[in-house]
Formats: C-alpha cells, structure tokens, sequence
C-alpha cells in the first residue's frame, strides 16, 4: 500500500535525490519554488494553478493559458468580465455549457456518473461542489440567506471536516444524479436572477458575510463573488468534459 501524507510540512524544503518516485501524487499541494531537475520519466502530468511553469529552461506559462483559453473560451469570459453586461453575457455561456453536458451525461449509464477518472471528482461530484460554490459565495456572502448551504454541496479537500459538520454537508452521502440536480438547478436559477438584476453599483458593494468560516475575514465585494462562482463553473465543465471523454470510451467497450 503506498503511503499518504495529508497536510504535513514535513517535506517543505527537501531535496530528494536518486529516488524511485515512479507513480508520485501531488495533489492540491502549494508547490511554490518545486523543481525538478534532471529527471526522466514518461507521461509526466502537471494540473493546477500555476503562476509560472518553466520546462527545460522554457517558459510554458503562456503557452499553456492560451491553449485552454483557445478549447475552452469561456475561461477568457469568467476571467475578463468586469460590467454587469458581461457578467450577463459570462452567465449566458456557461449555462448554455452546462445544459449541453447534462444532456451529454446522461446518455451515460448512471454508474458511470459516479466514477472518479484518475482519481478526479466524479460527475455528480462535480455538480455537488459547484451547488457549494453557489451556496457559499452567491447564497451565503452575496444574498446573505438564513440556511444557505445545502446538505449535499461537496467543498474542496482544504474545508475541515468538523467545518463542513458545522455547514450542514452530509460529505458522505451518495445520491443520484438527479438527487444533485435539484438544488443544483435552482442554484443556477438563482445566479441568473442575481445577474440579470446586476447593476455597475452593486458590482462594487462589501457583502455582510464572508463565503464560508475558513475564509479570511476581511471585506469580499460582490464583483469578487461573482467572479469566483462563474470561474469555479468554467474551470470544473473542463475537468467535466476531459473526463466525460474516457468514461465515454470506457462505456462503449464495456
């Protein structure tokens, strides 16, 4: 059995030299100043949010952000919108996006939705942690709603568990797909109504709540929410799509 570390610092600073680490997994690590030097090795993979990534002595960094941009170009409108038009206009393409993917989907055995590809968040995994989004950011810091998190919603692996406890997250449950689209749906009902009522003056005003207790507290401003919640849903229908691809392939050869 291969061993795992979970948020250790025991290995900040390290230099590992002449080792076998064939089959390493790093993830959702800060790997600010990692280098990897004189190594060798096949179908090496980085995933992330990288400031700057440098492969033999050559920059990537742009390279990389725009051939996403270039597959995936409502990145660039998540990204870039900035007036409550293009936050319409962000929020018109992402849900034209999804109501695609869920058609997509569901032409999939239902298993198959729940089947983690390399390890990433299934389908209905995904829509759990994007119902969180909603509810954290839209529901909770922007409306400012009495229960705003649904039971359901999945946060990311740095949430403590007794702070997801607090929230009200059954993290274990294991429901359908439409079991998750129900709140889902209404969220992203909801978002539609919050930026087809948008005005340039609201962009700019401090919400009362910070999106969830691990956050810092310090002031979050309507626009920052907004932004988060439409790249949240951009960057995870990327991760969707690349994985709907293999359970696809693996679907037909069962």
């Amino acid at each position: 059995m291969p061993a795992e570390y979970t948020q250790s610092d025991q290995f900040r600073g390290a230099r590992i030299h002449q080792c076998d680490l064939s089959g390493l997994e790093i993830r959702d690590c800060d790997v600010t100043g990692l280098k990897i030097v004189d190594c060798y090795g096949g179908n090496v993979s980085l995933g992330g949010g990288f400031e700057r990534v440098v492969v033999n002595d050559v920059d990537v960094t742009a390279y990389v952000e725009a051939e996403l941009d270039r597959l995936h170009p409502n990145r660039v409108l998540a990204r870039e919108a900035t007036s409550a038009a293009e936050y319409r206009a962000a929020w018109d393409a992402i849900e034209k996006q999804w109501e695609e993917t869920l058609d997509r989907a569901r032409r999939l055995p239902e298993a198959k939705l729940h089947e983690q590809v390399d390890g990433e968040w299934s389908f209905v995994e995904t829509q759990r942690h994007l119902l969180m989004a909603s509810d954290a950011w839209i529901g909770n810091a922007v409306l400012e709603q009495d229960a705003p998190y649904h039971p359901l919603g999945l946060p990311g692996g740095w949430m403590p568990a007794e702070v997801s406890a607090r929230l009200g997250l059954t993290l274990d449950a294991t429901p359908t797909l439409d079991e998750v689209l129900a709140p889902r749906l209404a969220r992203m009902a909801t978002m539609r109504r919050a930026v087809d009522e948008l005005t340039e003056a609201e962009l700019d005003r401090v919400c009362g709540r910070k999106p969830a207790d691990p956050y810092p507290d310090k002031d979050y401003v309507v626009r920052r929410c907004l932004s988060v919640v439409l790249k949240e849903e951009a960057e995870h229908h990327r991760y969707t799509v690349r994985d709907l691809t293999v359970l696809e392939v693996g679907a037909r050869t069962e």
